[in-house]
């Protein structure tokens, strides 16, 4: 029973770190081409606010506060009673809308048909972003050597 709800933990966290990091553009495009979405109400509103970021020099060192960065959150409950949270980058409050019952979505018995047409592209396209940026990057790379004269 613990495995099975630490890899139901891991999948969601997988699933709303997508959400989260994902453009607003891109997320909201595939959110409205999604068929069937179900109705909600609010638990928590769309509201702005802000969240200490935090960096360790070098991954291992010491924890610091790095600043300060802007998040959207909201809370959904669905029909059926599944409840959804929402948490994003940004200022983006239909962006949290729809994170949040993508979240509930996932929940239930649609979570392959949001998997399939919602997060399935929107990691492909943020993997294609990715990958673009390291090619431009090592375009321009630059090889340093040093010639051994013999004059030692």
């Amino acid at each position: 029973m613990t495995q099975q709800r630490d890899s139901a933990t891991e999948a969601r966290k997988t699933w709303m770190g997508l959400l989260a990091r994902a453009p607003d553009d891109a997320t909201l495009a595939l959110w409205e081409g999604l068929t069937d979405r179900p109705g909600f109400e609010w638990l928590r509103s769309p509201e702005v606010g802000g969240v200490m970021v935090r960096g360790r020099t070098g991954a291992t060192g010491a924890p610091f506060n790095l600043g300060e960065m802007t998040v959207t959150r909201c809370s959904v409950v669905l029909q059926d009673g599944t409840v959804g949270h929402g948490y994003v980058q940004g200022r983006s409050k239909p962006k949290a809308e729809a994170a949040a019952v993508i979240d509930a979505m996932m929940q239930t018995a649609a979570a392959d048909h949001v998997q399939e047409n919602l997060l399935g592209p929107l990691e492909q396209k943020m993997q294609a972003v990715k990958i673009a940026r390291a090619a431009k990057a090592a375009a321009t790379k630059v090889e340093f050597f040093t010639l051994v004269r013999g004059e030692d």
